[in-house]
């Protein structure tokens, strides 16, 4: 049962990516809560992502629908400038880094990535945007180690870095023990031109849901 499931669904979100500079300059500034809290959960430093859009578990058939309106809509916007900056923990258990620079821009795209889903006929919930990175969580009874290595990182700001490139990623949430992972099924510059292998330039096709 688990098998179908799995080759039926897949776990999916649209994000934006930090780059590889901004990533690093941020880990550096962990270093010490990586060593004063090793229990904690931490995330790979290649997973960590700004979530515009949370679609949950799809059929797997559901997802080429999304590439030619998210290469569409990428295609058509400019890199957004975007900063680290801070932390701060949700419900004592999720440790996470904040996100400064074009909070607006951030919040338009978000809403621009949440209609072409809706377009698509591809049901989700509505979350509200609240940009930032998820860097860890704590284990069952250990809410301590959140909020002291969000007080830790409070002050951090990290240099400014465009988000050249808009992500379309599956994870393997729920898939058995283990660490989730994330890939990325498809991604797409800012402001460049839509590639062919997109589709064929015809609107999402309506898909009912039961």
């Amino acid at each position: 049962m688990n098998e179908q499931i799995e080759a039926s669904t897949v776990r999916v979100f649209i994000a934006l990516a930090p780059p590889d500079e901004a990533k690093d300059e941020l880990a550096r500034a962990l270093r010490p809560a990586y060593d004063a809290y090793p229990g904690m959960r931490w995330n790979r430093i290649e997973d960590w992502h700004i979530t515009l859009a949370f679609l949950g578990e799809l059929p797997v058939s559901a997802v080429p629908d999304l590439r030619a309106p998210l290469a569409r809509l990428a295609a058509g916007r400019p890199p957004l400038r975007l900063a680290l900056r801070g932390a701060g923990c949700f419900d004592e258990r999720v440790l996470w880094s904040g996100v400064d620079g074009d909070l607006e821009g951030l919040h338009l795209l978000a809403t621009e990535v949440r209609a072409a889903v809706r377009e698509c006929g591809i049901p989700f919930e509505e979350r509200p945007l609240r940009p930032h990175l998820t860097l860890a969580r704590a284990r069952r009874d250990d809410s301590t180690s959140v909020v002291e290595a969000a007080s830790g990182l409070a002050a951090f700001e990290g240099r400014p870095w465009p988000a050249e490139r808009l992500h379309l990623v599956g994870s393997n949430y729920g898939r058995g023990p283990g660490p989730i992972r994330y890939r990325d099924i498809d991604a797409w510059p800012f402001g460049a031109p839509a590639r062919e292998t997109e589709g064929d330039g015809k609107p999402c096709r309506t898909r009912t849901t039961t």
